[in-house]
């Protein structure tokens, strides 16, 4: 039986990666699912098996998992591309047997109404028809999302968005995140549960923006916009449109108080509080 691990050269899957090294899982007992062994090279080095298939080829995961193992779904980033990708892994997963399927979904599962969701939503579903065991982790918003474009922010003295002031983020680190993965692999009882994965305190954009300001110096404060005013200003900075209005539908998820998160789930999980946003400012800013 192994651990393995979907996505592992990506952001989150790598920090499971190190996560369950760190917590003493031989590294033979891990496998990491990669579409190319370079990037995994320095993993396979330290014993973890590399296993090569590809969301986007459903063939290649045949033989990827094997009767017993725990895999964890790590979502694929390619927005409307993720539920065939998703549905081909859920598959290889159930011809093989695992004992366990965990997939990394979003905050509110089957209640977001949001454009973002709705993908995981349908793969939530995918899973529970499976029959397999499973864990859903629906986490929320990562401070990486915002402090690592703070260059611009920095540039202009300016937060741009249309989440309105009273908005409010319950983001975490993304290493809180994979650290509560870790915690659901490695651990008991946590079949057939969903998990609302928040950071412990929700910030408002004003209190962002006041926080970069604080930590650099540099005069920040929060710009509120419409909707469409954001959307011009994502596009204008080269973001594809149909990207931007997901961002700008995200805002507006924001404003009704969707991304607050608050079931403290996270914290029990990782049996620590989660990391602050003034961490995470502090580390984006020494680059």
């Amino acid at each position: 039986m192994s651990i393995v691990v979907t996505g592992a050269t990506g952001h989150l899957g790598r920090l499971v990666v190190e996560g369950l090294l760190a917590a003493g899982v031989p590294a033979g007992q891990v496998a990491a699912v990669v579409r190319n062994k370079e990037k995994a090279a320095d993993l396979a080095d330290r014993g973890v098996e590399l296993r090569v298939a590809d969301y986007n080829a459903p063939e290649t995961l045949t033989g990827v998992f094997a009767a017993g193992d725990k895999v964890l779904l790590v979502s694929g980033s390619e927005v409307g591309r993720r539920v065939p990708q998703h549905r081909a892994v859920i598959d290889a997963a159930r011809a093989a047997g695992v004992a366990h399927l965990v997939y990394t979904g979003v905050l509110g599962g089957p209640d977001a109404d949001f454009d973002l969701a709705a993908e995981h939503k349908v793969t939530e579903q995918a899973v529970l028809d499976s029959g397999l065991p499973y864990t859903f982790l629906r986490n929320g918003w990562y401070h990486e999302n915002y402090t690592e474009h703070l260059a611009p922010v920095l540039t202009h003295g300016a937060v741009v968005g249309s989440a309105g002031a009273a908005g409010r983020v319950g983001s975490a680190a993304r290493a809180d995140y994979a650290a509560a993965a870790v915690a659901v692999l490695t651990g008991e009882g946590h079949e057939g549960v969903a998990y609302e994965l928040s950071g412990d305190v929700a910030w408002s954009f004003p209190e962002y923006a006041a926080e970069v300001a604080a930590q650099s110096g540099k005069p920040v404060t929060y710009r509120q916009v419409s909707p469409a005013e954001h959307l011009a200003v994502l596009t204008g900075a080269g973001i594809p449109e149909p990207v931007a209005a997901i961002l700008v539908d995200v805002d507006a998820a924001i404003d009704r108080g969707l991304l607050a998160g608050g079931s403290g789930d996270l914290s029990r999980l990782i049996g620590r509080p989660t990391t602050p946003l003034a961490d995470a400012v502090a580390a984006a800013l020494k680059g």
